[in-house]
């Protein structure tokens, strides 16, 4: 998702276009990584000084129903990324040192499961923590943090 057709999805469900929605989804258009709240504050403070933490998290509830970002729980922290678009089936694999993602065009639940019987799969999340290859650690088996 861009920036254009998340706040056209504001517009058309007949949410308010605002100057601190744009500048949230400014700021997602500008990371190809996942977001904590409190980031995403202290990125909008300059220009909304007196922001609080209460509305950048009904921002981004309101972001997240509509489909302009996707959430995940991370190290026991709910963390926000643009929405990646389309309608293709993927997952990602999250550097846990700095937050960027990468497309995983296949589903490891087909290998595991395939189609169980008596059952009818409506959704599931799969993610895989590492390091990008800038975030490596030095020492091959070194575990950050």
């Amino acid at each position: 998702m861009n920036m254009e057709r998340a706040l056209d999805t504001l517009k058309t469900q007949g949410y308010k276009y605002t100057g601190k929605r744009e500048k949230m989804v400014k700021i997602f258009a500008n990371e190809d990584r996942y977001l904590t709240a409190k980031e995403v504050l202290e990125e909008m403070q300059e220009e909304y000084p007196g922001l609080s933490v209460d509305t950048i998290y009904r921002n981004l509830s309101l972001f997240e129903k509509l489909g302009i970002i996707e959430g995940t729980e991370w190290e026991g922290e709910r963390r926000y990324r643009l929405h990646c678009g389309g309608d293709h089936h993927h997952h990602h694999l999250i550097c846990k040192e700095c937050g960027k993602t990468k497309r995983l065009n296949l589903c490891p639940m087909n290998a595991l499961l395939g189609e169980p019987d008596d059952f009818k799969i409506t959704g599931h999340k799969f993610e895989i923590y590492g390091y990008c290859h800038q975030c490596e650690p030095e020492q091959a088996g070194t575990e950050k943090g």
